[in-house]
């Protein structure tokens, strides 16, 4: 059996990660989606990891380190996380959120946030497994 292989995310990854994402979803991600994610890659590309197994993109995270946000120093993020449905349940998401919070400690960071739906009792199990807990801060949204 091949070996799940951790690496940076680079641009000819996009189309593969909107697949991903449009499988985990049910849908087409939202307009501005590629956008982002060449932007993410170009301005952290060490916050942005990709697993491959055999070839095939099977999952990826996106991260970025803010300074100053929330009146906190310098913090890390976890933006997205994505793993293909087929390739679920092996430890993908644990290994590339492994590999990026350690990434954070070696620059320093104390800290690291990420925003989950309050209904994801997915995503809250696996952020909870990589060690997060409830922060101290609540999300506000405002529709305009």
């Amino acid at each position: 059996m091949e070996v799940i292989k951790i690496r940076p995310l680079e641009r000819q990854d996009i189309q593969s990660a909107l697949k991903i994402q449009r499988k985990i979803t049910g849908r087409s991600p939202k307009a501005g989606w590629k956008k982002e994610l060449e932007t993410h890659i170009k301005d952290y590309p060490q916050e942005c990891l990709a697993a491959e197994y055999a070839g095939t993109l099977a999952g990826f995270i996106i991260g970025e380190v803010k300074t100053l946000e929330f009146g906190v120093e310098k913090s890390g993020w976890i933006v997205i996380v994505g793993v293909d449905p087929e390739f679920m349940g092996q430890g993908i998401g644990k290994k590339l959120g492994r590999k990026l919070l350690g990434h954070f400690k070696r620059k320093g960071i104390k800290q690291v946030f990420t925003a989950v739906p309050w209904d994801s009792s997915d995503m809250l199990a696996f952020f909870k497994s990589l060690g997060f807990e409830r922060s101290e801060f609540i999300n506000l949204e405002r529709r305009l």
